[in-house]
C-alpha cells in the first residue's frame, strides 16, 4: 500500500493491576511521538491567530528513537521550516513526525535535509482542503500542494508516509484508570471530602469533543476526498478506511485522558499565601497554560515505562514484563531564551526528556524486578532502575545554559537520588506532583524537595475561589488548611501555583 505504514499491535502479559486481568500495556515510541505531535499542536502561543489557509502543526523531530526536538508553527513559520532553522544539517537521518501532512515548501528542504523518514497524520493537511466553497482560490492553491508535494515524495529518498499503530489490548482502559489515579487527581480527591468524580470525566468528555473537531474529519466522505487528494487513495476503501479512522480516534481518546489528569486551567487559579509575593512569584513562573502543557507532555513519556524480555530456561521468551509497572513517571526539561525566536514555542525551548526504565540495552533477567512488597531487599528494583530525570539529563540534545532559565516537569515527586543532580545541572524550577514529600516509601526517600533551596519548585493546587466548581465549601477549604502551600522558594518561602483561570 503506496505512502502507508501500518504496525502491528502485540499484546503483553505482565502481572494484575487494577480491574483488568494481568494486562499493562505500554505505549509504543511510534504512538509516543504521534501523540506529542497531536499535542504540540496545542501549545499555548499568545498573539495573533494562524490564516486561516494554514493550519497549525506540530512537529516532533527523532534521532536514534530519542527525541531531540518538540516544535509546532508560528504565525509566520510552517513547523517543517522551524525545525530547519533549529536544527539544521543535523536533521540528517532523523524521523519527522508531523499532526498535519507538510505542504511543498517545508517538504523540499526537509527532503533535501537527509531526512530519513517523515510520517504524518492522515487528515487535513498542513494547507488546508476543508476551506469552505466560498474561497476557490484557497481551495485551488491546497489542491495544487497537494500534487506537488506527491510529486517531491516519490522522487525523494526519505520515505514520506503515514505511520499508525494500533494501540495495543487494553491500552485505552490502562491510560483511562491510571489518568484518574495519577497524582493531580488523587490530590484533590482525597484532600477534598466534597470532591465529585464526574468532574473529571466531564472534563475528559469535553476534550474528546474538542480533539475530535481539531484531529478528525467527521465528515467520512470528506475525509476520503482529502485521503486520495493527498495520496492515499488506497486507504479509502474497507477495511482500510474503517480501521484507520479506529486507530485515530483510539489515539484521540487516549490524548483526551492524559490531557484530562492534569486539571484544566478554567477550573483552577493562581494563589500565594502571602500577598507581598505574589508580583515576585507571578515574574518567576510560567504561563500556567503553558505549565500545564508541558506536564502533560511528561504524563504521556510516563507511558513508554519499559518492557524486557525475560527469557526461560528453554531459551524461549517468557511473558514480556513491565520494567517498573508499578509506577511509570515521565519527565521533560524545557528552557526559556532571553528573546523570542521563530518557533510557535515562543523563547520556550526543548532541551530533553525520559523515563523510568532499566540501563540501555539490559535484559529484562539482568536485574531484580521485584517491587517493595518483597521483603527481602536484595531482590527489589530500585537500585537498578534509571529514573525519568535521570535519563532526561543523560539523554539530552542541548546543553542547560546557566543564564537562561530552565524547568524541569515530573510527574512525581523527584527522589533524594534525583533532587541534587537536579540543582547540579543547572536547573531553575522544577514542576512536579507532590503527594510523596516528605515521605519514605520502600527504598525509595523523598525527603530532600522539601529542604531544596535555589530552585523554585511548582505543583499544582485547587484555587480557592474555584472551590464551588467541585462541590466544595471554600471557607471549610481554607479554614481547614486543605490547599498547604507546597510552592517553596529559597529559604523555604510558601508558594502556590495552580493553572490561572482566564
Amino acid at each position: 500500500m503506496q505512502g502507508v505504514e501500518t504496525a502491528g499491535a502485540g499484546r503483553s502479559v505482565s502481572t494484575q493491576t487494577g480491574s483488568m486481568t494481568g494486562q499493562i500495556p505500554r505505549l509504543s515510541k511510534v504512538n509516543l511521538f504521534t501523540l506529542l505531535s497531536l499535542w504540540m499542536e496545542l501549545f499555548p502561543t499568545a498573539g495573533k491567530k494562524h490564516k486561516l489557509q494554514v493550519k497549525k502543526t506540530g512537529l516532533v523531530v527523532v534521532k536514534n528513537m530519542k527525541i531531540v526536538g518538540l516544535h509546532c508553527s508560528s504565525e509566520d513559520l510552517h513547523a517543517g521550516q522551524i525545525a530547519l532553522i533549529r536544527h539544521g544539517s543535523k536533521m540528517k537521518n532523523c524521523d519527522l513526525y508531523f499532526s498535519r501532512k507538510p505542504c511543498s515548501a517545508c517538504l523540499k528542504m526537509i527532503v533535501n535535509a537527509g531526512v530519513n523518514r517523515i510520517s504524518y497524520w492522515p487528515a487535513d493537511p498542513e494547507i488546508s482542503l476543508l476551506t469552505e466553497a466560498s474561497n476557490p482560490l484557497s481551495t485551488g492553491d491546497a489542491k495544487l500542494d497537494a500534487k506537488a508535494v506527491e510529486r517531491l515524495k516519490s522522487n525523494s529518498r526519505a520515505h514520506v508516509c503515514v505511520l499508525l499503530q494500533p494501540l495495543v489490548c487494553y491500552m485505552v482502559q490502562f491510560v483511562e484508570e491510571t489518568s484518574y489515579k495519577c497524582d493531580f487527581i488523587q490530590r484533590i480527591a482525597k484532600t477534598q471530602p466534597g470532591f465529585n468524580s464526574d468532574f473529571y470525566f466531564e472534563c475528559k468528555q469535553e476534550r474528546i469533543k474538542e480533539y475530535e473537531m481539531l484531529f478528525l474529519v467527521s465528515n467520512e466522505e470528506m475525509h476520503k476526498q482529502i485521503l486520495m487528494t493527498i495520496g492515499l487513495e488506497n486507504l479509502c476503501e474497507n477495511p482500510y478506511f474503517s480501521n484507520l479512522r479506529q486507530n485515530m480516534k483510539d489515539l484521540i481518546l487516549l490524548l483526551a485522558t492524559v490531557a484530562s489528569s492534569v486539571p484544566n486551567f478554567k477550573h483552577f487559579g493562581f494563589y500565594c499565601s502571602n500577598p507581598e509575593q505574589i508580583n515576585e512569584i507571578h515574574n518567576q513562573s510560567l504561563p500556567q497554560e503553558i505549565a500545564r502543557h508541558c506536564m502533560v507532555q511528561a504524563r504521556l513519556l510516563a507511558y513508554r515505562t519499559g518492557f524486557c524480555k525475560a527469557v526461560g530456561l528453554s531459551g524461549l521468551p517468557k511473558a514480556t514484563q513491565l520494567e517498573d509497572h508499578k509506577t511509570g513517571v515521565g519527565a521533560v526539561i524545557w528552557a526559556e531564551g532571553k528573546s523570542k525566536t521563530c518557533d510557535g514555542t515562543g523563547a520556550m525551548y526543548f532541551i530533553g526528556c525520559g523515563y523510568n526504565a532499566f540501563p540501555v540495552g539490559s535484559e529484562y533477567a539482568d536485574f531484580p524486578h521485584m517491587d517493595d512488597k518483597q521483603k527481602d531487599r536484595e531482590i527489589r528494583k530500585f537500585r537498578y532502575i534509571i529514573h525519568a530525570e535521570q535519563n532526561a539529563l543523560t539523554f539530552r540534545c542541548q546543553e542547560i545554559k546557566p543564564e537562561e532559565r530552565s524547568m524541569i516537569f515530573v510527574t512525581k515527586c523527584p527522589c533524594d537520588e534525583c533532587v541534587p543532580l537536579i540543582k547540579g545541572a543547572g536547573i531553575k524550577q522544577i514542576y512536579a506532583g507532590d503527594v510523596d514529600v516528605g515521605k519514605k516509601k520502600a527504598d525509595i526517600s523523598y525527603m530532600r524537595f522539601e529542604e531544596l533551596e535555589g530552585v523554585s519548585k511548582f505543583t499544582w493546587q485547587l484555587n480557592p475561589t474555584e472551590a464551588h466548581v467541585l462541590g466544595l465549601n471554600e471557607s471549610e477549604t481554607i479554614e481547614n488548611g486543605v490547599l498547604k502551600p507546597k510552592l517553596m522558594e529559597e529559604g523555604h518561602q510558601n508558594k502556590k501555583l495552580c493553572l490561572e483561570n482566564h
